[in-house]
């Protein structure tokens, strides 16, 4: 039986361990390689040309977003999933759009994870419940805006009181748990106000969020 051929991608030496010896008691997996770094992981994939990459998000030198984009570049059959501590939807938007196929939170159980890597080598999307149906929730909000035409203008795309304030502290550069600091709620209450403002101005980044208020004069 031809095993599957797995590259591991994180700045943590511990966790790669861990992960390698999860990986490894697969009847039908074999960890052939380590990266350190994003820019690692491009070098390591030409080499290796695995089947299978987990890609971490937050790393030194190149991240994984871009790492992801350059090997499937130059490896496009090379399947690529991330897994991350990063519960953002604009990672998991950007990392899909780079052409993963699949993203995974490190909380994640390890027979669940199995299951996920099994189906992302089968073309399947390795995503959990949770956040495939904010995936769905961002198509749908992106084929409203593309089929609204001048009716979007009509409709009621006000921002709360309380969205204002979080759309302000985000502007300034604050990351989700700072803004819940701030105002004293939970960090899902933060991403979800989040969510809403993305969805009622219509944009797909915090960054053009913070851009268009301002320019509306809405902070």
């Amino acid at each position: 039986m031809k095993k599957i051929r797995v590259l591991l991608v994180d700045d943590h030496a511990l966790f790669r361990e861990g992960l390698a010896a999860v990986i490894s008691s697969q009847p039908n997996m074999e960890v052939v390689g380590n990266a350190n770094d994003g820019l690692e992981a491009v070098i390591k994939a030409q080499e290796l040309k695995p089947d299978l990459i987990l890609m971490d998000v937050q790393m030194t030198t190149m991240d994984g977003l871009e790492s992801t984009r350059q090997i499937k570049q130059i490896l496009p059959d090379t399947t690529i999933v991330v897994l991350t501590v990063r519960d953002d939807d604009e990672k998991l938007f950007e990392a899909l759009k780079s052409g993963a196929q699949g993203y995974l939170l490190k909380d994640i159980r390890s027979h669940k994870m199995l299951e996920m890597l099994q189906s992302a080598i089968n073309g399947e999307a390795a995503i959990t419940p949770s956040l495939a149906g904010r995936v769905l929730a961002e198509f749908r909000r992106m084929s409203l805006n593309q089929s609204g035409g001048s009716n979007a203008d009509h409709e009621d795309n006000s921002l709360t009181e309380r969205e204002l304030e979080v759309l302000s502290l985000v502007a300034k550069g604050a990351s989700d748990k700072e803004v819940a600091e701030k105002l004293f709620v939970s960090l899902n209450t933060v991403k979800t106000h989040i969510r809403n403002i993305l969805s009622k101005l219509r944009v797909n980044s915090r960054k053009e969020a913070a851009k268009l208020a301002q320019s509306k004069g809405l902070l």
